[in-house]
């Protein structure tokens, strides 16, 4: 028989059970489909995780000051950025975490915003970046939404519901059914040939892996427009997302959310914000806004977010190594008085694990070991996608794909038709693929001819 024969062919006979069949021919069809968009978010994530240490490198002629003996104030060091952007708005300032960093201030110009870092001792400016073109801001556009907007951040969350699937098939298919033997389970066996070889460092190295891309996936998803938007409105509707305590005085009329105003922490995103009371004609000064900020002990490094009309508030915001330190801080704009402080503490049991969930994936909540870790599991799914694909190519027939093939006892799968409908309906995009699936099988693959020999083979 030819040696080219497809694995499908091979495996057929020495594995009957239906079950084994589905959980195979799904496993194979999500690694084709996710198997390069998740190379894609391994790489960008592994260097994403090293963000400041990579910015520090960088923008270290923007960053770094000599410290002197008295600071400008915030309203003299926003007046010093200003006269590079003369027809600007100032949006956001955000004084420096110590006394050798520089102060940073956002200023809106025509359809871009800018940042400009200002000495806070001489008001001298040390350089000025476009937002959207610093190389960390690509970096996560790319990682987010592969730079492409809506369509590409539900390309992302489709392609990480899917590796769920992946991982939970792989186990199935991983599992030892021969008791005592740890080659081909947890070590790889390396005198039994290369096309078992190469099983082997697919396999293996992937369930060693399994609970770290089990994890990144799930703490990836909350930044996600379909799924994470539906948890946080699920959480807000539902009454375990902000609680009432977190107001001074009423709960606000407005119907902006935080994340309308401000980039604020994943639990404050869809938080109401409150309205300013309008009280005299001057609003408070930035350098009072500092003050209270100092007052109430936010975490250094965090940004302000000036009111942009007359019933806006100031924001605070602050985005810490560790999720125990976030803070959200709406300021009337008029009489300083502080309308919402929220913080971690505040969080409901579902805000807390999302983001403990999303410093652990940023690779900053243990700081250099975690980002270790983070980089350790990112190399391990490019190494595991790879292996994957040459395993195919070994396999593949030269022609088709190689498909596992379909049970012919549909009556014994019905169990995993349910957890089917299952993903299908707790991730709405694999439910909709799964259905645009069915239907080109029915009406184009089983009619063409071509396409039916191709996905048989």
């Amino acid at each position: 028989m030819n040696e080219t024969r497809s694995l499908s062919q091979k495996e057929s006979k020495r594995f009957k059970p239906p079950i084994y069949q589905t959980f195979w021919r799904w496993h194979f069809y999500a690694g084709l489909i996710v198997a390069p968009f998740l190379i894609i978010l391994a790489v960008t994530g592994g260097i994403y995780l090293f963000k400041p240490q990579i910015e520090e490198l960088i923008y270290q002629d923007y960053y770094h000051v000599t410290p002197q003996k008295e600071k400008l104030s915030p309203e003299q060091q926003i007046a010093e950025a200003a006269k590079r952007y003369p027809d600007g708005k100032v949006v956001r300032f955000r004084p420096g975490e110590d006394d050798s960093r520089s102060s940073e201030v956002g200023i809106a110009a025509g359809d871009a915003t800018y940042t400009v870092y200002v000495n806070p001792y001489s008001g001298n400016v040390m350089g000025t970046l476009e937002d959207q073109n610093k190389l960390m801001n690509r970096l996560e556009a790319l990682h987010g939404e592969l730079m492409a907007g809506t369509i590409g951040d539900r390309i992302v969350e489709l392609a990480a519901c899917w590796s769920i699937i992946l991982i939970v098939t792989g186990i199935y298919l991983w599992w030892p059914r021969k008791s005592g033997k740890l080659t081909g389970v947890l070590l790889p066996r390396l005198s039994k040939g290369k096309k078992v070889l190469w099983r082997d460092l697919h396999a293996v190295p992937a369930f060693w892996l399994s609970a770290g891309m089990f994890f990144l996936i799930i703490t990836g998803l909350p930044w996600s427009g379909l799924w994470g938007n539906t948890v946080q409105t699920l959480a807000t509707n539902s009454g375990i997302g902000y609680p009432p305590s977190i107001w001074v005085g009423e709960k606000p009329a407005s119907d902006v959310t935080a994340k309308e105003v401000a980039d604020v922490p994943w639990a404050a995103e869809h938080m109401t914000v409150p309205q300013s009371r309008r009280q005299k004609d001057m609003s408070i000064s930035i350098n009072d806004v500092v003050g209270i900020a100092e007052e109430r002990n936010v975490h250094s490094g965090y940004n302000v977010f000036f009111p942009q009309e007359p019933k806006g508030v100031f924001t605070l915001s602050v985005f810490p190594p560790r999720a125990q330190d976030e803070a959200t801080v709406h300021i009337d704009q008029y009489t300083g008085g502080v309308l919402a402080d929220y913080r971690y503490q505040d969080y409901g049991a579902l805000g807390k694990s999302i983001a403990l969930g999303i410093t652990l994936h940023k690779g900053s909540q243990f700081g250099f070991v975690n980002q270790l870790i983070g980089l350790a599991i990112c190399i391990g799914i490019v190494s595991v996608s790879v292996s994957g694909f040459v395993l195919w190519r070994k396999r593949k027939p030269k022609s088709g794909l190689g498909v596992p093939p379909a049970p012919k006892n549909k009556k014994t799968i019905k169990p995993l038709v349910l957890i089917m409908i299952f993903f299908g309906l707790f991730f709405p995009l694999v439910g909709l693929s799964l259905i645009a699936v069915l239907l080109l099988d029915r009406f184009m693959i089983r009619r063409i001819s071509v396409l039916r020999s191709f996905f048989s083979a």
